[in-house]
């Protein structure tokens, strides 16, 4: 339930800004696996990869509507079948446009992090077997590497790959992405090599660009969900819950994390015989916790549930704040390693929840970030959170639900025109004042609830 501010509360460094990525919001797309899964049909609305939100086109206007919002910070992404057009074919105009893109919004005050892998790759490794073949981490190593020469001294922040839990079980065990089938062995082949990928791109990144003066910062985008019982006190809930929790999340977090391979994932076969627990220029193969977060699973089995009467977004996933701590502290400390929250936001297609949604998440990171307890009175030790991302700026492409669903803090008209929404405005002035304050709270909360998120 939403927690109103009653209090100023500092936000004391936290910086906020939006995230996105390239298959869901430039247009003018090349081949990948993402076009072909549009063309077979598999799309909710029948809309594809063209046109999005035409950012190849409108990036100028973009990056000057984020400068006008005073976004200190945005997530962006170079998007794979993009750049490497054939195997070993690189476009070098494309490196040079996005070379372009990023340097203006350094120009702009805005400090991109670049995301190298976010659910897309091109048509021509797709059809060899995407992620199932090993040949997929040297080819992705050769990518990072040409992408590096470009855009290596465009910013110190990487984020190597994005959801890995939710790229293998929705393309190879739930059918909601391409390719669509596989079953259990695909989902563990796929984390498999995207763990090596990640580990191998993690030191390569370090070992180029590491030098005096520069803070290089590379972790991958891990989606954490909260699994609860559905009914606590049912014993098979109680007893499948931390299972369903270890399958889905835990069991990867070594392997990206450590490098440390469990039975249930097992060392992957591209990952070099040289390339042991541990090595590269620190145990911990991320330099920050980024952490992608939405919502929380009531669990009797392994599908995915809701809990009764539970607020929930257009899509029907549950809204529950305290979540987002209950997912990334643990990790921090483990780590011993700050925060980015690298996704979190919501579909609300009349806008009226998103600023209650964005204000509640936010109060809960505050909180943590200055160690006072959280909005329910649960003590709690401060943790560092540095950023804050919201997905996603201008409503996009999202993935199989098409166009129909409104993610942004900015709208997208059926003209693709841009039309700034209240929720920017809020991030505007919370980054201003630099707290979170309970005129703010009134503001935004009271102007844009809707009845069923409101107590």
């Amino acid at each position: 339930m939403p927690n109103k501010i009653t209090r100023e509360i500092p936000l004391n460094g936290l910086r906020i800004g939006t995230a996105s990525a390239g298959l869901q919001i430039e247009g003018s797309a090349k081949p990948s696996n993402w076009s072909q899964w549009a063309e077979e049909g598999n799309i909710a609305d029948e809309t594809g990869v063209n046109p999005t939100t035409d950012h190849w086109i409108r990036w100028k206007e973009d990056n000057k509507i984020m400068q006008e919002l005073e976004f200190p910070i945005a997530r962006v992404g170079v998007e794979w079948s993009r750049i490497e057009l054939e195997p070993g074919r690189f476009d070098e105009d494309a490196l040079e446009r996005y070379r372009e893109e990023f340097d203006d919004l350094r120009a702009r005050g805005i400090k991109p992090l670049i995301t190298l892998h976010h659910f897309g790759q091109p048509l021509w490794l797709e059809r060899r077997g995407g992620w199932q073949n090993d040949e997929i981490v040297p080819k992705f190593i050769r990518f990072v590497n040409k992408v590096l020469d470009y855009l290596g001294n465009v910013t110190d922040d990487w984020i190597t790959i994005n959801e890995p839990n939710v790229y293998a079980t929705e393309a190879y065990l739930f059918g909601s992405q391409p390719p669509g089938k596989g079953g259990y062995r695909a989902v563990r082949k796929c984390l498999q090599n995207m763990a090596a990928a990640h580990l191998i791109a993690y030191d390569l990144i370090h070992q180029r660009l590491d030098a005096p003066g520069r803070d290089i910062k590379v972790s991958f985008a891990h989606h954490k969900r909260v699994f609860d019982p559905a009914n606590p006190k049912n014993p098979f809930h109680r007893a499948i819950t931390p299972v369903v929790d270890y399958l889905f999340q835990g069991a990867l977090e070594d392997a990206f994390y450590r490098g440390k391979f469990s039975p249930v994932l097992s060392r992957p076969k591209a990952l070099p015989d040289s390339f042991g627990e541990g090595v590269g220029s620190k145990k911990v193969f991320a330099d920050v916790i980024a952490i992608n977060y939405y919502s929380r699973t009531a669990t009797k089995g392994l599908d995915d549930g809701t809990f009764d009467n539970a607020p929930v977004n257009d899509l029907g996933w549950e809204i529950y704040p305290r979540g987002i701590v209950r997912v990334a502290a643990p990790l921090a400390r483990k780590f011993n390693l700050p925060i980015w929250i690298t996704e979190n936001g919501c579909a609300d297609n009349t806008e009226s929840f998103r600023c209650g949604l964005i204000l509640d998440h936010l109060h809960e990171l505050a909180r943590l970030n200055a160690g006072l307890p959280s909005p329910d009175g649960i003590e709690q030790e401060r943790v560092p959170v540095e950023r804050y991302y919201h997905w996603c700026f201008v409503d996009n492409w999202e993935w199989s639900e098409g166009m129909a669903q409104k993610f942004g803090v900015v709208k997208l008209d059926d003209d693709l025109n841009r039309h700034i929404k209240p929720a920017a405005e809020m991030i505007r002035e919370i980054n201003r004042t630099g707290a979170l304050t309970p005129e703010i709270d009134k503001k935004y909360r009271e102007d844009t609830a809707r009845d069923n998120y409101l107590p």
